[in-house]
């Protein structure tokens, strides 16, 4: 399979701006394997994974789609499929293995090896530091919901630019700040498990803080022409009804999930409201005089992990949850359409609305899609392809919504399917695929979806076919 010369195809469909970025995007827990390696330690993914019940089938990240050992092919995939970029995490425990000190020479060699043999193949590597796996140790000593956690972080992320600067120009500290935040620590869904609202509200400031601390760290160790970014999964919210009480959950959800994260980065302060809404639980003094000046500290870019919209109530929700303060307040309703895998509603319209809110509220902020893909119940059939027209239709609807952004007035500079390869999905275990590659995880064999040469005429046209 190999990408077709744009220049031979006919110019029609929908036309992506000239110097689009084209890319995948994986994580390092979740493709890697080799987990007790050449000095990696454990992180708190192997930790929770092993705790049974947590993870379905008793999955664990050990072998997973075995990257490590054949990371040279799946750069070959990407060749092939023609993508320009590939976003990639570190693990943090390969190569610093107690979250602290110097750093382990063979697992930052890998990371050489992977950038190395990307460029070869002329795929420009997008880099993030933190994609959920927390060295052990380092949760051990309090974790995120510390503070020192944060200035932990900072040291990492210059031993890493040290590493990988000459060779990495696109930099991300933080994938999904508040999966980690409140999944992590207030339903104990993820990694490590905790069910502490208040500790998870720690979390989130200390993450802000950790973002701000390493794009300092980075910008002292990078060349000035180096990107540095965040990625945030942010919530499209909409209140079932347009009653003032459903509009007001809609705010809880909004504060909660998007401007805990975007009012700090840049806008230097707290939500007046989530402050008044979490009184019960804190009273924010962990905020640390200058502490929001650190987290605004500017970035070139703002990545968006989006899958589908979230639907609220004014009601309330029983049970540990990642929405600390909200518990009794809001109630989280279905969204209609077609369903995903992961029960997930198939809903363009609401990557369409975060783009169009963030050209209107972050006007001078470029944006990339960081993350946008659905899981299906792939499978190969007997003479070995895996067809998965379900999966197509939902990333052309998606492009469609990215490219309608684009025309009034977003600035998206690029698009990061996920993902590449069929995975370890986390409490999901092996249970999920959202590859464009299969992946039969006894073998390792990888096999193509009709997704993957679909993508790939996509980015050979520059667009979306008719």
């Amino acid at each position: 399979m190999t990408a077709v010369d744009a220049r031979l195809r006919p110019a029609t469909g929908l036309a992506f701006p000239p110097g689009f970025r084209w890319g995948t995007a994986t994580a390092a827990y979740q493709i890697e394997g080799a987990a007790a390696e050449d000095g990696r330690t454990p992180s708190i993914w192997d930790t929770f994974s092993r705790v049974p019940g947590k993870v379905r089938n008793g999955d664990t990240g050990d072998i997973a789609a075995d990257h490590y050992h054949r990371m040279a092919d799946d750069v070959a995939l990407m060749r092939d499929l023609g993508v320009t970029d590939y976003r990639f995490s570190v693990s943090w425990s390969r190569v610093q293995p107690s979250g602290r000190g110097p750093a382990a020479g063979k697992g930052l060699d890998f990371y050489r090896r992977l950038v190395d043999e990307l460029r070869a193949a002329g795929i420009r590597p997008v880099t993030t530091l933190y994609h959920w796996d927390l060295p052990q140790e380092l949760e051990d000593a309090g974790g995120w919901p510390h503070r020192d956690t944060a200035e932990r972080f900072a040291e990492y992320a210059a031993l890493m630019a040290d590493a990988l600067g000459d060779r990495v120009a696109t930099w991300t500290t933080l994938n999904e700040p508040w999966c980690a935040a409140f999944l992590g620590y207030a339903s104990g869904v993820h990694a490590p498990g905790r069910t502490d609202p208040a500790a998870s509200l720690r979390a989130a400031h200390h993450f802000n803080l950790a973002h701000g601390l390493a794009v300092r760290a980075l910008r002292a160790a990078l060349p000035g022409s180096a990107e540095v970014s965040l990625t945030l999964n942010l919530h499209a919210v909409r209140p079932l009804t347009r009653s003032e009480a459903d509009r007001d959950a809609a705010r809880r959800i909004d504060a909660l999930g998007n401007r805990v994260f975007l009012d700090p980065v840049f806008l230097g302060r707290l939500p007046d409201d989530l402050v008044a809404d979490t009184a019960a639980l804190t009273d924010w003094s962990f905020v640390k005089d200058g502490d929001l000046a650190v987290a605004a500290a500017p970035i070139d870019s703002l990545g968006i992990n989006y899958y589908s919209p979230t639907v609220v109530a004014a009601g309330t929700h029983e049970g540990p949850s990642p929405w600390p303060g909200a518990e009794g307040h809001v109630r989280f309703e279905p969204a209609p359409g077609p369903r995903t895998a992961m029960d997930w509603p198939v809903d363009a319209d609401g990557l369409y609305e975060l783009l169009t809110r963030l050209r209107d509220e972050l006007p001078h902020v470029p944006l990339v899609i960081t993350e946008n893909g659905a899981a299906y119940d792939d499978y190969a059939d007997p003479s070995g392809a895996v067809h998965d027209p379900e999966r197509v239709a939902y990333l052309r609807q998606h492009l469609t919504a990215v490219h309608r952004a684009i025309e009034d007035g977003a600035d998206v500079r690029g698009y990061f399917l996920w993902s590449l390869l069929d995975n370890f999905e986390w409490a999901y275990g092996y249970s999920k695929r959202f590859g464009i590659v299969h992946v039969d995880f006894a073998s390792q064999r990888r096999t193509p979806k009709d997704s993957a040469r679909w993508y790939a005429d996509v980015i050979a046209r520059g667009g979306l076919p008719d």
